[in-house]
């Protein structure tokens, strides 16, 4: 196969996007000093001049250049876990879906150019596990490599992946038993039995169904999505649980444990499935149900100071930020008051409040803080922590809120649907 021009060693592009390849050393960072304080960060902060379009974007630019240069270097942060590493897997994999919004909306080459030579230095193809859904979130920046330049052959491993699931679909359980160290992953990770896995595989199969005019990958992830849904949305809260093992536990206050970055895979993912499910289709009113249900409480339990608790429910007085859970909820409302499923008036006071805290978790040069590492539970963190995936929800709150930005004062538009 032609290797096509785009296709270039992380350190051209590197060169390509402006930035020089600086050593190991001097990218390895020390811990921040005079980090906000839990006492700074508790309250309301002061009210913040609203950004222009073009100062999100060039801030957008400047945390995604940050990104680029740590992955050319071989740098990841301290606490990311092995697979933060694997081009084809979800932590890098969320970045990509990030950086593709970023790409449709800069000016700049680099972030078209960076995604086109992973996909191709990937082979376009997705992670090892067949069923994994982690392993499947990298097929949406592949469907979005073949939308602009890529073509067909951008989809044909993942073609082939998700033919072989629908021949032989899951029947697994989905409650959540933990094997044996060194055994593999829970049985139940066949299916979408935790819910991250809302982001990360349903919006691929429902956008190739778009792509190739093949129903059976819509009607296929609406399945595996509802029966997901009916088994860890918990009806009293309009939250989701992470997993069975969070159905009986209880936070420190006796409050049910919802972790911000789950829903926030789930919200942002019912974004990108609504993106691409056609207005005719016949769940579509049920899927818009679910986004205003989970909105609505989402917006109830912001904190004073713009982010969300790493536990949702939690007691919210002297809690750290954390920017990954926040990043995608800020996403998430805003794109729903750009497609016109939320109210601006009701919404859009929320989504300034969390653009404004993300915009204080930028250090400096660029790097993303405040995110949680890899975890599957609400844990502290500082503001020295920075992860892959939490760039990637970064990246899709800026652009998100950068569309409300192109027409000051004019109504929210609604995109076109394919």
């Amino acid at each position: 196969m032609r290797r096509k021009p785009y296709l270039r060693s992380f350190a051209s592009l590197v060169a390509l996007a402006g930035l020089a390849i600086t050593p190991v050393a001097a990218l390895s960072e020390p811990a921040v000093t005079g980090a906000p304080t839990l006492a700074k960060s508790a309250g309301a902060p002061p009210a913040a001049r609203p950004m222009t379009r073009a100062e999100i974007l060039l801030l957008a630019e400047k945390v995604a250049d940050h990104q680029i240069a740590m992955l050319a270097a071989g740098q990841v942060h301290p606490r990311n876990a092995a697979d933060s590493t694997d081009p084809r897997g979800w932590v890098q994999g969320a970045f990509f879906i990030g950086l593709m919004h970023l790409a449709d909306r800069s000016q700049s080459p680099q972030y078209r150019d960076f995604l086109m030579a992973r996909g191709e230095s990937n082979r376009w193809e997705l992670g090892r596990r067949l069923y994994h859904a982690d392993d499947h979130a990298v097929g949406q920046a592949y469907l979005w490599a073949s939308r602009h330049g890529a073509g067909p052959e951008a989809l044909a491993p993942m073609r082939k992946a998700f033919d072989l699931i629908l021949a032989n679909p899951p029947h697994a359980d989905f409650a959540f038993i933990e094997r044996p160290a060194g055994a593999g992953d829970p049985l139940c990770f066949d299916r979408w039995c935790w819910c991250d896995a809302l982001f990360m595989s349903p919006p691929a199969f429902i956008e190739l169904s778009q792509v190739t005019g093949d129903p059976r990958y819509t009607a296929f992830a609406k399945a595996e999505f509802w029966a997901a849904t009916d088994y860890l949305l918990d009806t009293d809260s309009g939250l989701y649980f992470r997993d069975s093992r969070f159905f009986d536990r209880r936070g420190e206050n006796g409050e049910k444990i919802f972790w911000s970055r789950g829903n926030g895979w789930v919200f942002a993912g019912l974004a990108n499935i609504l993106t691409h499910l056609p207005k005719a289709d016949p769940d579509r009113a049920k899927f818009e149900a679910l986004f205003k249900t989970m909105a609505a409480r989402l917006i109830s339990v912001q904190k004073p100071d713009g982010y969300w608790n790493s536990s949702l429910l939690g007691d919210p007085k002297g809690s750290l930020p954390e920017s990954s859970g926040t990043g995608f909820f800020v996403y998430g409302l805003a794109w729903g008051i750009e497609n016109g499923l939320l109210d601006p008036a009701a919404y859009g006071p929320h989504v300034d409040l969390g653009w404004q805290a993300l915009t204080r978790s930028v250090h400096d040069n660029g790097k993303l803080g405040w995110v949680q590492p890899i975890s599957d539970r609400p844990e502290l963190n500082t503001f020295d922590d920075s992860q892959i995936y939490g760039v990637g929800a970064f990246l899709l709150a800026a652009t998100a809120v950068a569309d409300l930005q192109e027409k000051p004062g004019a109504q929210p538009k609604t995109r076109r649907k394919r």
